[in-house]
């Protein structure tokens, strides 16, 4: 039976992601205290100590490193946030929950869905006047995003090009997919990750908000990585 982990990442201890179902696991990332029973990014192989500069994504190489040696390549794994769960569904409209009715419809490992995709990912932010590359240079006052492409292959360049000259983002750096692709995309973002961090460094960018940039271009390209697939579906 294909099994189904999904890794909530927080940076702070909130005692309700503990009544999350099972199959969501909390995973505790920057110096926060975290109770003995939570996984933390801490133990094992980990990039821990930059997490203010690449947020959830020092969750998601902890996963890589230490948790799908356990899994089959054909397990589905996914990401998720404390503040920013998966849906059973698609809403046409931003939604409010109780927490009862929240749990009642968040995903389930039951959902057809999964019978149908190798890649789920969150229903996308359409810009209507602009492309996603001219969004990130006037949210982020820097052209970093179009330098940070060079680092790619070359045909892996070309094609984010293509997906940045477009208006539709994939957002929150959220996803579910199989194990083997988890691992394909985790063995080019991360060394690309290094080089991007490696140039914000240098000319001084990681500043204020954008002290997470390294996170906010691996946002454009997780966007584009997964956006790639044709078994793919969406979920709120």
């Amino acid at each position: 039976m294909q099994k189904l982990e999904i890794y909530c990442t927080t940076i702070k201890y909130y005692k309700i992601l503990e009544k999350l179902p099972s199959y969501i696991i909390p995973l505790g990332l920057g110096e926060e205290s975290y109770p003995k029973d939570w996984l933390t990014e801490k133990s094992g192989e980990n990039i821990s100590s930059l997490n203010k500069y690449y947020a959830e994504f020092t969750g998601l190489y902890w996963v890589w490193k230490n948790r799908i040696q356990n899994l089959n390549k054909d397990d589905l794994i996914g990401n998720c946030h404390n503040r920013v769960l998966w849906l059973n569904n698609i809403y046409s409209e931003k939604q409010k929950f109780s927490f009862s009715n929240l749990y009642s419809n968040l995903l389930k490992p039951n959902n057809d869905i999964f019978n149908k995709s190798d890649v789920i990912q969150v229903q996308p932010i359409i810009f209507e006047k602009k492309s996603l590359l001219l969004d990130f240079e006037e949210v982020h006052k820097t052209s970093a995003l179009k330098e940070c492409i060079n680092y790619l292959d070359f045909s892996e360049r070309n094609k984010f090009k293509n997906h940045l000259n477009n208006n539709k983002l994939y957002p929150h750096n959220m996803f579910i997919t199989k194990v083997h692709l988890f691992e394909r995309y985790c063995e080019i973002i991360f060394p690309w990750l290094d080089k991007c961090f490696k140039y914000c460094k240098e000319y001084n960018l990681c500043n204020n908000y954008n002290t997470r940039l390294p996170a906010f271009l691996a946002e454009r390209f997780t966007s584009y990585w997964f956006d790639q697939f044709e078994k793919k579906n969406l979920l709120s």
